[in-house]
């Protein structure tokens, strides 16, 4: 397929690591299936309509995930910073960035030392 489409189309779009015929995983990434619930409220809603029996397995499934969540959540680091604080550390990094970069103006001025060409 990539032979067919112009060179500049394929470095855009590298391959998938596995050809999707042998893929029998959802079309989520496992990594972001862990964090979706709504597989999980579509069972629900399936049990419903068929009037199984299912109902309550599926619904515990969905709390236990709720609790997996709200543990993974507050485990999170800086999960206990404030928005404010969280805007006062962005605050002192971008002033430290401005200040690096001042003085490194300030160096390239002096010509202390040569840039190398690229």
């Amino acid at each position: 397929a990539m032979a067919s489409g112009p060179a500049g189309r394929a470095a855009e779009e590298p391959p998938p690591p596995e050809p999707p015929a042998e893929q029998k995983s959802p079309p989520l990434p496992p990594a972001q299936e862990e964090f979706s619930f709504l597989p999980l409220v579509h069972d629900i809603i399936k049990c419903m309509d068929k009037d199984s029996q299912d109902v309550h397995q599926v619904l515990n499934e969905l709390k236990n995930k709720f609790q997996e969540m709200r543990k993974l959540i507050s485990s999170m680091p800086g999960i206990g910073v404030s928005p404010e604080q969280q805007q006062q550390q962005l605050q002192n990094l971008r002033e430290q960035v401005r200040t690096k970069n001042e003085l490194l103006q300030k160096y390239k001025s002096l010509c202390m030392f040569e840039i190398p060409k690229e």
